[in-house]
């Protein structure tokens, strides 16, 4: 399992005239079993989405369209900031990693997961999410 927040590139094969496609594959460049995938659209730009951390669930965030802006934090106090703006690129969120999120205007967010939906998979509460450091 990797440990720490990092950028997953996917293949990106074709041409400007024809177009191009990107592949998310288990045990090539998803380093889990996907049991969900969503995504989020229509996001104003003036929120601020996410807010939480996961502790089982592992992540790969995908904007396939327009651009998000990431803030994550690891356990470790290490805060990385990442613009996805790239379609064959994806952000790799492993468990207890603190993100906080802020789309373009025409972003769609597209996440592959680990798990399937459970709150109880959810820290929601930063000054929680401090003290497991």
């Amino acid at each position: 399992m990797i440990l720490k927040p990092e950028i997953i590139k996917f293949d990106k094969i074709g041409d400007s005239s024809l177009g191009f496609i990107s592949v998310a594959e288990i045990n090539k460049n998803i380093p889990f079993a996907i049991k969900r995938v969503y995504w989020t659209y229509y996001t104003p730009e003036s929120v601020i989405r996410g807010g939480h951390a996961h502790k089982k669930l592992q992540q790969v965030i995908v904007a396939v369209s327009g651009s998000i802006k990431f803030k994550v934090e690891s356990l470790d106090n290490s805060i990385v900031e990442v613009d996805l703006i790239q379609p064959d690129k994806g952000l790799y969120l492993p468990p207890f990693t603190w993100r906080e999120m802020q789309f373009s205007h025409n972003a769609v967010l597209m996440c592959l997961a680990s798990e399937i939906f459970s709150e109880n998979d959810y820290i929601r509460d930063y000054d929680a999410f401090n003290k497991l450091k």
